[in-house]
């Protein structure tokens, strides 16, 4: 009975290990891609060097720095419970093995001490057979020392197959020791270095407040500029929707407007689009969003918003714009200021992606999904600053990028 209670609760113990040491492994991998983010961020930062001025640019950076190491500290944190638990779990089965080895090893003994028994009675184990006084008693006495001998050998292979199992969770209870310190050192190390990002972002902030003027004009600028880029977007994109609208005007949309007129193909596309959202793969190959969409506050100037249209994401200066999505290339054109642009269309969904330096399409390409489609503008005046704007549209009615972007 001890020993079905034993098989039942190391059963139950390692499925729990199993389950924690899933949920470690994922938790691992959250902390890699946050490492690979730092990374990138630092990457960047570094870019920044060349000018000790204090800039936006710079604060966006390192608030974005201390955003992913939070991030990678509560993670971390996450993981040395899993990993706490995992190691309850290795030491629960290991001691539940370790009752179940006790036990058959009193029963080994008890069968090695049965057996001495028997011969110190004098009774050899072909004597024993020998005496049976018919041969049906003869055939019995041979399978019983066969089957005694057999268990025997069984209880030997069990006591050995235990042994090594112990061992095997010895072995993972060490490897476990390991992993949390040194996941614990990585956790002291993040604190130190997020302690560092937080005293540079405080005395950027005090710098850049003495500035207000400056940023204020600065803003306002910024805002003219980026509101030329949008209207100028919204006048060819309502210009492409005009051109393809049904003839017949009976043909409304839910909203009330006429509907854009789409080939089976452009319908099946938009369908697929529609059916991707959160798992669009990001318009540049690493980065993270500088400019959320929407009203937003300045990130130094008090009672001053920011309304982006789109989003902003800022990248290394090595990385290109690529398309999100299969489509074709319906328009390429510059605003003074915004450098370059380009509209990809997919169906009655459409991508933008502007301040390009150059673009590798044309009007009339079909593009396929990550496929290049220009170079980021680098601000040589602004820290290197490499930034893409980036927005998506349904219709004529403009979308949270954010919410179509796989995370």
């Amino acid at each position: 009975m001890k020993r079905i209670i034993y098989s039942l609760l190391l059963f139950l113990m390692i499925g729990n290990f199993q389950s924690f040491s899933q949920s470690v492994k994922e938790l691992e991998k959250q902390r890699k891609a946050t490492l690979q983010q730092l990374e990138t961020t630092g990457k960047m930062l570094n870019e920044t060097k060349r000018n000790e001025k204090a800039t936006l640019n710079k604060l966006t950076i390192i608030n974005r720095n201390i955003s992913e190491r939070k991030r990678l500290i509560n993670t971390i944190g996450n993981e040395i419970d899993a990993i706490n638990l995992s190691m309850d779990s290795l030491e629960n089965a290991k001691q539940t093995l370790e009752g179940e080895l006790a036990l058959l090893k009193a029963d080994y003994a008890r069968l090695v001490e049965e057996s001495h028994y028997s011969l110190n009675k004098g009774y050899s184990q072909l004597l024993f057979i020998l005496s049976a006084d018919t041969f049906d008693r003869m055939y019995r006495r041979l399978r019983y020392l066969q089957e005694f001998a057999s268990y025997r050998r069984m209880q030997a292979e069990q006591i050995e197959a235990l042994q090594k199992e112990i061992a095997s969770q010895n072995e993972a209870l060490a490897e476990s020791r390991n992993s949390k310190q040194e996941i614990l050192q990585l956790r002291e190390r993040e604190h130190d270095k997020l302690s560092g990002d937080q005293r540079k972002q405080r005395q950027m902030l005090n710098t850049l407040k003495k500035k207000e003027k400056e940023l204020l004009a600065q803003q306002k600028k910024q805002q003219k500029k980026a509101d030329e880029l949008n209207s100028r977007i919204e006048r060819l994109i309502a210009e492409e929707i005009k051109k393809s609208e049904t003839k017949n005007s009976s043909k409304k949309s839910t909203s009330g407007r006429p509907e854009e007129r789409m080939t089976k193909e452009e319908t099946l596309i938009a369908g697929n689009f529609e059916k991707n959202k959160g798992r669009l793969p990001w318009p540049v190959e690493k980065g993270f969003v500088s400019g959320k969409y929407g009203v937003q506050p300045h990130p130094v100037l008090e009672h001053v918003t920011i309304n982006n249209k789109g989003i902003y994401i800022q990248t290394t200066s090595s990385c290109e714009a690529r398309s999100v999505f299969e489509g074709v290339v319906t328009q390429r054109f510059s605003v003074p200021g915004s450098n370059n642009a380009v509209i990809i269309k997919h169906g009655n969904y459409r991508t933008v992606y502007a301040n390009l330096t150059e673009i590798y399409v044309k009007e009339g390409d079909k593009v396929s999904p990550k496929q290049r489609i220009g170079k980021i503008y680098v601000d040589s005046d602004n820290d290197n600053k490499t930034e893409l704007y980036f927005q998506i549209w349904k219709d004529k009615s403009l979308e949270n990028p954010s919410l179509w972007l796989a995370r």
